[in-house]
């Protein structure tokens, strides 16, 4: 098993910049593939960014590419969301989440693939 706890969420204005942490504990952190998720109010909760075991592959939602990027140190068992010029829309809670994989390769964009998440952190963007 894994415990993941984020941290790093706030207010901040338009165009912005936060960098998200999620601290996992447990099992070795390497084991698992993880990414970041949110849920907006009255949203269902979507895919924002996943990476590989091995940092090698990433995927990014469509609505974030360019502007936020995912990493892992897997030495210090934390993932990390950088996320610069932020938007009214980005507002949501962001929760990490973790799948024992297999593959050093695979990443997942299913929120049903993950096993492990996090409590959540709240981003609030302001216009």
């Amino acid at each position: 098993q894994v415990q993941l706890v984020e941290s790093g969420g706030g207010l901040v204005q338009t165009g912005g910049s936060l960098r998200l942490s999620c601290a996992s504990s447990g099992r070795k952190f390497s084991d698992y593939a993880v990414g970041w998720f949110r849920q907006a109010p009255g949203k269902e909760r979507e895919f924002v960014a996943a990476i590989s075991r091995n940092t090698g592959t990433t995927s990014y939602a469509d609505s974030v590419k360019g502007r936020f990027t995912i990493s892992r140190d897997n030495a210090k068992n934390e993932l990390y969301l950088q996320m610069n010029s932020l938007k009214p829309e980005d507002t949501a809670v962001y929760y990490c989440a973790a799948k024992l994989a297999g593959s050093i390769r695979v990443y997942y964009t299913d929120s049903n693939s993950y096993t492990y998440w996090g409590q959540g952190t709240q981003v609030t963007v302001s216009s």
